[in-house]
């Protein structure tokens, strides 16, 4: 299955700078099978270790980790040849061994020539919570998210279409099959994004058996939270991840801890949700008052919403009808609302952007603001035709006079002097 992170990689393997190659990302993105794939199509050979099915490979590096003494005996445990320039040696799950970790700051100074990458689902959070020594500026980081609609076109074999709706954002024109476009978008809302979920369905249209598979992702999830925390700290850690239906069903999706228990306090589950964050589960959108660069400098952690990175999990946990979301018209009242706002989270950070929300002392509110790489700052607002804070959007032109402004929704693409009305499907162009 085609990635966007394939051409990253390729940069990578084609690099005189390359250093180990470290893919972060939630359990089920697909890390694994891209890394893998990745390796069968352009290396002689792969060399494979996975830390957390085969726990003795702890025991090698316990010992002296430099390359020169590492090297044999992961050729004899593979029972393979590690070759410098024609060998993928693949260390996963790598954020059960920190010793694995530390040894590619020595392979990165000591044997550069060897092609070295890494994937781990709870990286973040076995570094932040056991202070693991971590190769700061000895391996290059990439992060993997659930599919997009672009990959999920590439998926269904519909490339075409990718060239159409780019022409129609990039030229501000309406897309004579916006239709057709709006129903293949709301199978990949009711999917989602991991790539064996959208896999299965193509090959058996079986939208059950997607449920089913959801329903595993989500309890792995909850394995994890097991795995990898503190007895009391899973508690909290399932309590808020489990409260995210009940935030985002509020007309204010601003999360309030007394919906993960009543009298719950930001001192006791603000650490829960940093892990679910660390662990990539949750998009955490932050508030800023004041829309200048940077945005960060601005930002409230105090005040903040929380969407699941993956869009068909959020429907499978909201225990919605998958027939019915694709079948029945997408407006955006009541939950539907929620759902399209979780995308258009997950979409902007896979697009590589930070989204945060907005929000004058007169409460005026903007779903997202964001900040391109030009630096400039651009609002967007996820909008039904009965959405009244459609007003905060034109507040929000108003007082800061953005070059662009962005209303997402169910409608077809039109410009009105700078507010670009763009169809849901096409929020991956932005």
């Amino acid at each position: 299955m085609e990635r966007k992170i394939d051409f990253i990689l390729q940069q990578w393997k084609n690099s005189e700078l390359r250093l180990p190659l470290i893919l972060h990302g939630a359990r089920q993105v697909g890390k694994t099978y891209t890394l893998l794939n990745f390796g069968k199509s352009n290396y002689q050979n792969v060399v494979y270790f996975n830390f957390e099915n085969n726990p003795s490979l702890q025991s090698i590096f316990s010992e002296d980790i430099s390359p020169d003494i590492l090297m044999p005996k992961l050729q004899l445990i593979a029972n393979q040849s590690i070759f410098e320039e024609s060998t993928l040696l693949f260390f996963d799950e790598i954020q059960t061994c920190e010793r694995a970790l530390t040894s590619l700051k020595y392979f990165a100074e000591n044997a550069p020539k060897f092609h070295i990458v890494a994937a781990g689902s709870l990286l973040g959070v076995v570094v932040n919570r056991k202070q693991y020594s971590f190769p700061v500026g000895k391996v290059q980081i990439e992060h993997l998210y659930p599919m997009d609609f672009e990959e999920f076109l590439w998926a269904l074999g519909k490339k075409e279409a990718i060239e159409i709706i780019k022409n129609c954002f990039n030229n501000r024109t309406e897309c004579s099959l916006h239709s057709h476009f709006m129903d293949i978008f709301k199978l990949h809302i009711t999917l989602g994004g991991m790539p064996q979920v959208v896999n299965e369905y193509i090959k058996n249209k079986d939208l059950n058996f997607v449920v089913s598979l959801q329903k595993n992702i989500l309890d792995s999830y909850i394995a994890d939270m097991a795995k990898y925390a503190t007895a009391m700290e899973t508690v909290k850690i399932m309590a808020a991840f489990n409260s995210i239906p009940s935030q985002l069903a509020k007309e204010n999706r601003k999360f309030q801890y007394k919906l993960i228990k009543s009298g719950a306090r930001a001192n006791v589950y603000e650490s829960s949700i940093d892990w679910l964050k660390s662990s990539g589960i949750i998009v955490k959108v932050q508030k800023c008052t004041k829309p200048e660069m940077p945005l960060i400098a601005f930002s409230s952690s105090d005040f903040f919403k929380v969407y699941l990175s993956d869009t068909g999990l959020l429907c499978s946990k909201l225990g919605l009808n998958n027939q019915n979301l694709i079948i029945q018209p997408f407006d955006l009242n009541g939950i539907k609302g929620a759902i399209a706002e979780n995308y258009v989270a997950s979409a902007l950070q896979i697009n590589g952007y930070t989204p945060y929300y907005w929000e004058s002392e007169g409460k005026a509110e903007v779903d997202f603001i964001i900040q391109n790489k030009n630096g400039a700052i651009i609002p967007i607002e996820v909008k039904s035709s009965e959405n009244v804070r459609a007003k905060s959007l034109i507040q929000y032109m108003q007082k800061y006079k953005p070059e662009i402004a962005y209303k997402i929704s169910v409608k077809n693409f039109g410009l009105n002097n700078n507010l670009f009305s763009v169809p849901l499907y096409a929020v991956f162009c932005i």
